[in-house]
């Protein structure tokens, strides 16, 4: 990382880019770096607007319509034992623009003390608008203080228009509230990928309400995580369809150790052709599993490994 972001940061705040954002140098097209509550690094394109809100911490995204392969770098750093942050992201992307949008918080807390992020990310896609949305969550550091993250993503879809949302949490995270709301129009689509990973006595809880409004709107939601030791996840949803729609959610789960995932997909028809499905899918890693990948020479430790990265991909 040779440029203008090297120079402002340190080996430790690195890593914590490196983590969320896949920051490794100053990033092309539009961004806003955030750390301990503060805007350290900031740019603008002539089709990206990026402003700071004058009520309440956080920014304005602007999206011009018929922006076509930009990006949008909007991560966020936590690098002070006991600070809490709270933020407020507002994105409004134009009639048939097409982009990608990569957030994500990070926090290293090396202290006793809690450092907490909340950060609630509010889309607003105009007709034909098509976004790639992706958001990672990290913690780390020696410290006993609490890593705490609660992000809430709000999606207004108008006709036509989709999103592609992924999310991941590997580890680090003591423990986390996550929220997703969306309101989907006609022929619009919102897709939804997380992946996580709990340990120790972390706890985790995914929410999402989805109301399908237009004809022909569809969500696909597919959840996949692992509880290890004594940490705890519960994934909630509710999809609503209320017109010709489609809809699909699976959580599938992998416990180990005492860990323990509680599942409760809901699925509610208030239109006769609203075509709902929910699975759901909890269980230990399979005993032929690991003998197949010890009989090639792994040992049990790496054969596990072997199939959560498998099963995270």
């Amino acid at each position: 990382m040779s440029n203008e972001i090297e120079n402002k940061l340190d080996a430790i705040e690195k890593n914590l880019l490196k983590a969320v954002a896949d920051i490794e140098k100053t990033p092309f097209g539009a961004y806003n770096i955030r750390e301990n509550g503060k805007g350290i690094s900031r740019n603008t394109t002539a089709n990206i607007d990026i402003v700071t809100k004058q009520d309440k911490p956080g920014i304005d995204i602007i999206i011009k319509p018929n922006t076509k392969k930009e990006s949008v770098h909007i991560p966020v750093i936590l690098t002070e034992g006991g600070f809490t942050d709270l933020v407020y992201n507002d994105f409004y992307i134009g009639e048939n623009a097409d982009v990608v949008i990569v957030a994500g918080c990070g926090i290293h807390n090396s202290s006793c003390q809690t450092s907490q992020h909340d950060g609630i990310h509010t889309f607003h896609l105009a007709k034909g608008a098509k976004v790639k949305y992706i958001e990672k969550h990290h913690g780390e550091g020696q410290g006993t203080g609490e890593r705490i993250l609660n992000p809430q993503t709000i999606l207004y879809l108008e006709d036509d228009s989709s999103l592609e949302m992924e999310s991941v949490q590997i580890k680090g995270v003591s423990s986390t509230i996550r929220k997703t709301q969306g309101e989907i129009g006609n022929n619009a689509s919102l897709v939804i990928t997380e992946r996580m990973m709990t340990a120790d006595h972390q706890t985790a809880q995914s929410i999402f309400d989805i109301n399908l409004n237009g004809e022909n709107s569809s969500v696909y939601i597919a959840s996949r995580s692992i509880a290890q030791d004594h940490s705890l996840q519960e994934f909630i949803s509710n999809v609503n369809g209320n017109n010709k729609c489609f809809g699909h959610v699976e959580c599938d789960a992998i416990i180990m150790d005492h860990g323990r995932v509680i599942s409760t997909p809901k699925i509610v028809a208030n239109h006769i052709d609203a075509s709902l499905i929910h699975e759901a899918a909890i269980g230990k890693i399979a005993g032929e599993q690991l003998v197949k990948l010890m009989t090639l020479g792994l040992t049990e430790k790496e054969a596990q490994e072997q199939i959560i990265n498998g099963f995270l991909k």
